[in-house]
């Protein structure tokens, strides 16, 4: 894993592994990837027509800055070319790359700590209710003025759940080292400052 330090962070969607990533790498000072990104930037451009190991095999890092990837159609695709074995493949390396650079990395997303960086120092499963995490993303797109309801937004929570579990290709679950934050009960600063502790922990001890 070269000389860097690797904060891995799993967890299912809407728990609040992206918020707590990047507090921890801005705590630290460390690079963060918000490996979702890419497979929403897949999605999309399947969306569009492209074949999605094409688009995974052609990603550039600009394509992860357009901001119609964070729209629950593309959300959608993305879990579908997940499941895909060379789309994760084409992406591997990417992620992997990434988690190695000298200046410390937290990389979040699915599989980071049971496959993409299974030597992370640090491994993280952040975790809530599927209630609870319907009710965050229905008030983030209410937010957004996309029109939606509870009940469909907790129908395709649980729904990507099923499918990101029970993928044959690297399936979301905890890696066996990890340390699990449930958030459900958590406000932001406690989650946060649960996951710093974690990572404080091994460099304290390193």
């Amino acid at each position: 894993m070269s000389n860097g330090f690797t904060v891995a962070i799993d967890g299912p969607a809407a728990a609040g592994k992206g918020t707590v990533s990047k507090a921890v790498a801005a705590h630290f000072g460390f690079a963060h990837l918000d490996t979702g990104l890419l497979y929403r930037a897949v999605g999309a451009k399947v969306l569009l027509g492209m074949d999605a190991a094409v688009a995974a095999q052609t990603l550039v890092p600009d394509d992860l800055d357009d901001d119609s990837l964070r729209t629950p159609e593309v959300a959608q695709a993305a879990s579908k070319v997940a499941i895909i074995a060379q789309v994760r493949a084409a992406l591997l390396d990417f992620q992997r790359s990434f988690a190695a650079r000298a200046g410390g990395a937290v990389l979040d997303g699915r599989d980071i700590g049971t496959v993409i960086c299974p030597q992370a120092q640090v491994k993280l499963f952040v975790t809530a209710s599927a209630e609870e995490r319907a009710k965050r993303r229905f008030a983030e797109l209410s937010g957004r003025g996309i029109a939606s309801s509870f009940e469909a937004v907790l129908a395709d929570v649980r729904a990507r759940d099923a499918r990101d579990m029970e993928r044959v290709e690297a399936p979301l679950r905890p890696a066996a080292d990890a340390t699990v934050i449930d958030t459900s009960d958590l406000t932001v600063d406690q989650a946060v400052g649960a996951a710093i502790a974690a990572v404080d922990a091994v460099r304290g001890s390193g």
